[in-house]
């Protein structure tokens, strides 16, 4: 019998777990995957769990696996930011949750820890695009604008390894790269002294570059949509690359879809960031859709349903 950490493979879950590990050190298994793999309790055997810390995935994509452990009378702590469909009223769960478009999994367990890592929440925050809540966060720590650039890269590149369609697109498994940055307290010493810092970053730059050379096959005053090649730096990129044209663009929407080995796309939406509100609910509207208000995807949209697809998007955010 063990405890199980259950978390989502990008920046926001690994720093959110990183933050409560480092507060409250236990031996766990360790549950995670690729970015959209979030349907992760179904992983934990409930003969296995004595207890489960849930962090960054969908309460309502998980709420049948959530349901069965509670009724074994495993207790349950969820830190999570996404729509979470119909909370269980149950003694055994502890939930925190919060779907407002500036929080993120890694500033609520900031807030449940009382800023006791503050610096890895922030990494989190930038991670998941939110530089306001970012800056905002980290205002008692007075950094510099370096020490600002140089978290913002790291959650850049947490949140960059997190994507792909399978762990063979990623640099690091999202376990091992939490195993990585596990004895650092301070994020500025695993930038300064870890391999897989400087691994993350000559992989980013090498994929942003491709990605900048891809035009768009959409582009008007209030969305872009942009298909990406059958290449694992795209399926790698998209979400990243989907962030950096939000900051460039605010007030447009985004879409960017990766070509699938097995046919059809990998889809990443952004909202604009003078709206931050719509992206989930597009998504929602096709069958392996979720995520939040300001970024959602499709884990799998068939090559038939890219017209539907494109006339849905163009109307979600015509204005």
């Amino acid at each position: 019998m063990t405890h199980f950490d259950v978390f989502n493979g990008d920046a926001d879950g690994i720093c959110a777990l990183h933050q409560l590990r480092l507060a409250e050190p236990r031996e766990s298994t360790l549950v995670t995957g690729v970015k959209r793999d979030i349907s992760l309790l179904k992983r934990v055997a409930t003969e296995d769990a004595t207890s489960v810390t849930v962090l960054d995935i969908s309460m309502e994509k998980n709420s049948a696996d959530l349901q069965r452990l509670l009724q074994a009378q495993v207790p349950v702590q969820y830190f999570d930011h996404h729509f979470p469909g119909d909370i269980p009223a149950d003694d055994g769960l502890q939930a925190h949750i919060d779907t407002d478009a500036n929080a993120c999994t890694g500033l609520l367990v900031n807030r449940f820890l009382d800023n006791a890592h503050l610096p890895w929440a922030v990494v989190a925050a930038y991670g998941d695009n939110l530089h306001d809540a970012a800056k905002q966060a980290a205002s008692p720590m007075n950094l510099s604008s370096d020490q600002h650039a140089a978290l913002e890269e790291l959650g850049t590149l947490m949140n960059y390894n997190g994507y792909g369609s399978t762990i063979d697109d990623l640099y690091f498994t999202p376990d091992n790269l939490y195993k990585s940055i596990k004895p650092y307290s301070d994020p500025f010493e695993f930038i300064a002294n870890d391999t897989a810092f400087a691994k993350l970053k000559s992989g980013y730059e090498s994929d942003m570059k491709k990605a900048t050379e891809v035009a768009p096959d959409l582009s008007t005053e209030h969305c872009a949509m942009f298909i990406f090649p059958q290449e694992a730096f795209a399926r790698r990129v998209g979400g990243v690359y989907g962030n950096q044209l939000a900051r460039d663009n605010p007030a447009r929407a985004h879409a960017l879809l990766s070509t699938l080995p097995q046919g059809g796309y990998l889809v990443s939406v952004r909202a604009p960031l003078e709206n931050k509100t719509g992206a989930d609910e597009l998504c929602r509207k096709f069958e392996t859709g979720g995520g939040r208000k300001a970024a959602a995807g499709i884990n799998h949209l068939p090559a038939a349903e890219l017209e539907n697809f494109q006339a849905a998007f163009q109307a979600q955010f015509a204005a």
